[in-house]
C-alpha cells in the first residue's frame, strides 16, 4: 500500500494531533492554486492515470426532466480492465483490504475499471464559505463537535481523523433532495429479500444558501417514508444531525401505525443494529459513518491511489432492481470503478469505550470527502465486513453525490443494499428546501396513514 503519494498541502504521513484551530489565511489560499476549493489536489498523477481537476461536471444533460430517471453521461465508455481473484496481485496497491477478500472470496466478483472523471462541483457560494471556513471553523469538544464553519467543506486542508470525518459528514449534496428507492437484504444462500421501498427527504440546513445568520445547529434533516411491504407502509422515520451530537444527541422518531403514535427512539447510534436494514447495519455504518465519533480514537493515515465506485450514473440505468442484484454482491455489470485518490481515516475504539467493531478503516474521495469505501474488524481481530457508496452526477446540482451504498459481511456471506433507484420514477430530485415544520415529529403523526 503506497500511502502520502501526492501531499499538496504538507500533512505528514503519520498520526498527527488533534489540531482545534484554524488554518493560517496563507494556507487557506492553497484552496485558490494547487487545491480545489473543496481541498483537493488539483494535480494529476505522476503517471496521468488521474486527471487534474478543471472544475467538475458540469453539463446539463438536455434528456433530463426534474423527478425523472437521470442518464449516464460516459456511457459511451468501455472498461480500460477487470479485476477479478486470478488477477487480483497485480492490482494490490490500488485495492483495499475489504476489496481484496471479496475477490477472493468469490470467483465471480469482478471490478471493472474505466478511464477517471473527476467530476466534483458545486456552487460558487460553497466554495467562497469553505474558503471561509478553513480560516474560522474548529474542533470543539475533543474534536466531536466543530463551531463556526457553514455551507461549504468545514475543514478543506485537514490536520487530524477528526476533521476528515467531519468533512464526510458535512459534504456538499446540495440544500434539499428527495428520491425513491428500495433496500434488499442479501441471504448467505444467494437470495434477495426487499426489506422496504421508501421516499426519502433530505434537507441540509447548513447548506442553505442565505440562511447562516438563521443556521440553529442542525446540519441533516432525514424523513423516510415506507411505502412497502405492506407491514411497514406509514411507518415513517424522521432523524435529525446536530453539528454536537456529544450534548445533543441525535434525536430519531418513528411513526407506528399499529399505535397511531409517535415515538422517540432510544439509541439511533453507534453499534445498534438499524431497523431500516434489517440489522445488517449498524446506525454508524449508514452512509459508511454518520453518528457521534466518541467511541474512537480517529488517525488520518495519509492517501492512497484506490480503486472506488464513481461516477456511477451507470448504475441507475437499469429499468428493474433485480437487474443490479447478484447472488452475494452488486451485479458487477452495472458498477463502474475509477482510481482516485483517497484520504485514509483508521478508528481505533477509545479507552473505557465499547463497539463490535474495534477498528475501522475508511477511504474518503478528496474531491467530494464522500466515504467510498470502509472497512471494520471484529472484536478478534479478523477482517469482518467491507461497505461500498457509489455516487452519481448530478450537472444541475451541480455535485458528485452519493447514491446507493450497502455491507458485505465476509464472515457469514450476507450483504445489504440500500439506496436501489432503478425500479423508481424519481432519482435523486434537487428539490426547494422543505419548510422545518415538515422535519418535525408532530409532522410524522398528522401524516400517519392508518
Amino acid at each position: 500500500m503506497k500511502l502520502c503519494s501526492a501531499f499538496a498541502i504538507g500533512v505528514l504521513c503519520s498520526s498527527v494531533g488533534l489540531a482545534h484551530a484554524a488554518v493560517s489565511p496563507q494556507e487557506a489560499a492553497q484552496l485558490n492554486t494547487t487545491l480545489t476549493p473543496l481541498g483537493g489536489e488539483r494535480a494529476a498523477s505522476a503517471d496521468g492515470k488521474i486527471p487534474a481537476w478543471t472544475g467538475g461536471y458540469t453539463t446539463l444533460d438536455p434528456n433530463y426532466k426534474s423527478g425523472g430517471k437521470r442518464g449516464d453521461p460516459f456511457a459511451g465508455e468501455k472498461p480500460l480492465f477487470s479485476i477479478t481473484g486470478k488477477n487480483a496481485a497485480d492490482y494490490k496497491a490500488n485495492l483495499t483490504e475489504g476489496q481484496l477478500a471479496m475477490l477472493a472470496k468469490y470467483p465471480d466478483y469482478r471490478i471493472d475499471v474505466y478511464p477517471t472523471h473527476r467530476t466534483a462541483a458545486a456552487p460558487k457560494w460553497v466554495y467562497e464559505n469553505t474558503l471561509r471556513n478553513a480560516t474560522e471553523a474548529k474542533l470543539v469538544k475533543d474534536g466531536f463537535a466543530v463551531e463556526g464553519a457553514y455551507g461549504g467543506t468545514p475543514f478543506p486542508i485537514p490536520k487530524n481523523g477528526n476533521e476528515a470525518m467531519w468533512n464526510h459528514m458535512l459534504r456538499w449534496q446540495g440544500e434539499s433532495l428527495t428520491f425513491e428507492f428500495s433496500a434488499y437484504n442479501g441471504t448467505t444462500s444467494g437470495r434477495t429479500v426487499l426489506t422496504s421501498t421508501n421516499n426519502a427527504y433530505y434537507q441540509f440546513p447548513y447548506y442553505q444558501k442565505d440562511g447562516r445568520d438563521s443556521f440553529n445547529g442542525i446540519y441533516r434533516q432525514l424523513k423516510l417514508v415506507p411505502t412497502a411491504p405492506p407491514l411497514q407502509a406509514g411507518q415513517s422515520i424522521l432523524a435529525i444531525d446536530p453539528l454536537d451530537q456529544i450534548a445533543q444527541g441525535r434525536p430519531t422518531w418513528q411513526y407506528l401505525t399499529g399505535q397511531r403514535r409517535t415515538r422517540k427512539l432510544p439509541n439511533a447510534a453507534y453499534d445498534t443494529p438499524s431497523f431500516v436494514t434489517s440489522g445488517q447495519m449498524n446506525f454508524d455504518e449508514v452512509y459508511m459513518f454518520e453518528g457521534p465519533m466518541d467511541r474512537y480514537k480517529w488517525k488520518l493515515v495519509g492517501k492512497q491511489e484506490v480503486f472506488v465506485p464513481y461516477n456511477n450514473n451507470k448504475a441507475l440505468q437499469p429499468a428493474k432492481d433485480a437487474d443490479v442484484l447478484g447472488e452475494h454482491f452488486l451485479n458487477p455489470d452495472h458498477v463502474r470503478w475509477e482510481l482516485h485518490r483517497a484520504w485514509i481515516v483508521e478508528a481505533e475504539l477509545a479507552p473505557g469505550m465499547r463497539h463490535v467493531m474495534p477498528k475501522r478503516r475508511f477511504y474518503l474521495d478528496e474531491d467530494t470527502w464522500q466515504a467510498m469505501l470502509a472497512d471494520s474488524w471484529d472484536a478478534n481481530g479478523k477482517l469482518w465486513k467491507t461497505g461500498y457508496m457509489q455516487n452519481v452526477v448530478l450537472p444541475d446540482l451541480p455535485g458528485t453525490i452519493n447514491s446507493s451504498f450497502g455491507v458485505y459481511d465476509l464472515l457469514s456471506g450476507g450483504w445489504f443494499a440500500n439506496n436501489i433507484q432503478n425500479g423508481y420514477q424519481d432519482q435523486m430530485t434537487v428539490h426547494a428546501p422543505w419548510p422545518n415544520s415538515f422535519f418535525t415529529a408532530d409532522s410524522l403523526s398528522s401524516e400517519g396513514v392508518r
